[in-house]
């Protein structure tokens, strides 16, 4: 393969800092956010904090039995019988 040394390769480069530069150049939204938007987000996020809790109250004693140590087996019960 040949590597392509010249002015196409400046071009190139020179055509992607431009491509980059006017992609990272802000442009103004002609937007409205309302006041119901604002607590539709609020309830949305109280909604997801509340279902989190129901998960966790629910699976409650799996979570804590995956966090606890198992005891250790002891040396008496390997056929004492």
């Amino acid at each position: 393969m040949k590597k392509t040394t010249g002015p196409y390769s400046y071009r190139s480069g020179l055509l992607f800092a431009i491509l980059i530069a006017l992609l990272l150049v802000p442009v103004s939204a002609a937007a409205y956010l309302d006041p119901t938007t604002g607590s539709m987000l609020i309830s949305a996020i109280v909604g997801l904090f509340a279902s989190l809790a129901l998960a966790i109250k629910t699976y409650w004693y799996r979570i804590k039995a995956f966090f606890k140590r198992k005891p250790a087996e002891s040396d008496a019960d390997d056929g004492a019988a």
